[in-house]
């Protein structure tokens, strides 16, 4: 008799109790196992206890709210997060990423839609290893696509699952130019939509965290075509001889 696969671990931080069941069922006939928290501050309390393989996160709850539930989880866990926002709320969005979101949808969302995202967001972090299976290296900047590790100067970068995907996608490919839609498909594992700025959000989060090492021009941005990331050069040896 053959081993059924596990089948993906989902929490739904939601408040609204009817929309929470019917995403719960939904999800279950699409191969996941989803259960629902409806308050987030007991959301938080239950992730330190308990590991799931994808969170989705409504931004407006009612006391802690869904930024300030983002924020505690980002402070103890990298689980990726797929935030509900308001439909055209732009804001809420680009915040949420920069505080360490993986992705977005517009509510009220298609499940089916739903459930997509969240294969993209599972897929990308299953393959990642495979697709890169060998740790990568430019200058100081090192990839650890096993552990899902990024660090430069021996330093962790203590990146999101999002933006540990970007800085892997221009790591492998130091020295060129990564243009914006295939960064979108191989780091977000979705195409690039207009006015989508998730992946200038996410280089602008990572740009930051390398500054705060001391390397604050590795990537450049190429105008209106991508990025690029610059091979740094190590610092000279300068013991007396």
């Amino acid at each position: 008799m053959r081993n059924e696969p596990a089948r993906p671990q989902i929490l739904i931080i939601d408040d609204d109790r009817e929309l929470c069941a019917l995403l719960c069922d939904f999800l279950y006939l699409q191969g996941f196992d989803a259960r629902a928290v409806h308050d987030g501050a007991a959301a938080v309390s239950h992730c330190r206890q308990h590991s799931y393989d994808a969170i989705v996160l409504d931004i407006m709850l009612p006391g802690l709210q869904g930024l300030d539930v983002l924020q505690r989880l980002r402070q103890f866990g990298t689980t990726p997060v797929l935030m509900l926002t308001a439909r055209g709320d732009d804001t809420d969005r680009i915040v949420g990423l920069e505080m360490g979101a993986d992705d977005y949808l517009a509510k009220p969302c298609n499940p089916r839609e739903l459930a997509a995202r969240l294969r993209a967001i599972l897929r990308r972090q299953q393959t990642a290893a495979d697709r890169i299976p060998t740790q990568l290296q430019a200058g100081q900047t090192s990839i650890d696509p096993a552990r899902r590790r990024a660090s430069h100067a021996g330093a962790d970068l203590q990146l999101t699952s999002a933006e540990f995907n970007v800085l892997q996608v221009l790591v492998a490919r130091a020295g060129q130019v990564v243009d914006k839609t295939t960064l979108s498909q191989r780091a977000l594992g979705r195409p690039l939509s207009a006015y989508d700025r998730s992946i200038d959000v996410h280089i602008s989060k990572i740009r930051k965290k390398l500054a705060a090492l001391g390397a604050d021009e590795l990537i450049l941005s190429v105008r209106g075509v991508g990025y690029q990331f610059i091979v740094d050069r190590p610092p000279p040896d300068c013991t007396a001889d």
